[in-house]
């Protein structure tokens, strides 16, 4: 059911954009998509959905923050561990400076 929603909102939305039949074609558009957001069965769903995330939401937050804080983690002793490392760090050879001509 929701995929046909789905598909049918995306074909209004694609007429709406590629249209060429007018005001009149688009407000009568307009109109019968607002009566099926207005439709109490498409309100229970939108509610129900409303529901759902304020339910999770928490779930969420915390999944995320902890997680978070585990690649914090790997990153910062990643960040030590090459710090103190023993190996010599490399450098570039100088180069002679260039020859300036005093001639004139």
């Amino acid at each position: 059911m929701r995929g046909r929603v789905l598909l049918v909102v995306g074909l209004a939305v694609g007429y709406v954009l590629g249209t060429r039949a007018g005001r009149e074609k688009y407000d009568q558009m307009v109109a019968q998509a607002q009566k099926l957001w207005n439709d109490p069965r498409v309100q229970k769903q939108v509610k129900t959905a409303e529901q759902f995330a304020k339910d999770k939401a928490p779930d969420v937050v915390d999944f995320v923050t902890d997680n978070a804080k585990k690649v914090a983690a790997q990153v910062g002793s990643r960040s030590t561990a090459s710090k103190s490392s023993t190996t010599k760090p490399v450098t570039k050879p100088r180069t002679a400076a260039p020859k300036t001509s005093t001639a004139k």
